[in-house]
């Protein structure tokens, strides 16, 4: 962060807190909610994302070289016309830390010029496009993609201060996940009623990373396969 930027980002806490202070002492008659005309205007050359820092999460990905090691070793897509399986898993995780909750919210970010700016592409997967992808998964490449995700995590690990190895806490523990449809494979209803899954989750308790999941139907028991996610766990 250069001087500049550093400095009007220090103008606008001070004028927040002015504002913030008056506002506590002053009495009005009027509510504060009041602005009567306001303007809107397309800029030329300025845009802004509510995202905005997604870019800093693609350089991430790219200085880790996750990329590189989904497309090396998820083999799923015979031809890439014109998408690699890198392109297609970081459109999901794109699209969560982007605010979507499903895959028709691609759509929208597909239509975002700023945003495919920010990540450097030229257009990304369709939500129909995207569904496909998720299709081609099984339970083995599913594994591998768990895999390749903490054998990046582990390049970050390699970064921490020596306080950070001195203890690891594995947690292994069950979670409702509810969905909005009742036909989707392999799910199932829980006593309360509730349609979705009952996935485990394989996660480090210090700073609360997933490691691995399992998904189950929402009608299986909490305890049921930690003995398999404690193996894993002592792999991880």
């Amino acid at each position: 962060m250069n001087a500049k930027i550093r400095k009007s980002l220090a103008n606008r806490k001070q004028r927040i807190a002015r504002r913030l202070k008056q506002a506590e002492r002053c009495g009005t008659d009027r509510p504060e909610f009041s602005a009567t005309n306001i303007q809107y205007d397309v800029a030329e050359r300025t845009r802004a994302i509510s995202c905005g820092g997604i870019g800093a999460a693609q350089l991430f990905v790219k200085r880790l070289g996750l990329d590189r090691a989904l497309d090396e070793r998820l083999d799923l897509l015979k031809v890439h016309l014109p998408y690699q399986e890198s392109d297609h898993v970081l459109n999901f995780a794109y699209n969560h830390l982007a605010g979507g909750t499903r895959l028709e919210h691609l759509e929208l970010l597909r239509n975002d010029e700023a945003y495919l700016d920010a990540i450097g592409a030229r257009r990304i997967p369709d939500p129909t496009t995207a569904g496909d992808f998720y299709r081609r998964f099984d339970v083995d490449r599913i594994d591998i993609l768990q895999d390749i995700f903490n054998e990046t995590r582990a390049k970050v690990w390699r970064q921490q201060p020596a306080d950070f190895f001195k203890e690891a806490v594995i947690d292994a523990d069950g979670t409702m996940v509810e969905t909005t449809g009742k036909c989707k494979e392999g799910m199932d209803i829980n006593y309360k009623g509730q349609w979705g899954y009952h996935a485990l989750v394989l996660s480090l308790a210090n700073t609360g990373e997933p490691l691995y999941v399992v998904n189950r139907p929402r009608n299986r028991p909490s305890h049921e396969q930690q003995g398999d996610c404690a193996m894993m766990g002592s792999l991880a």
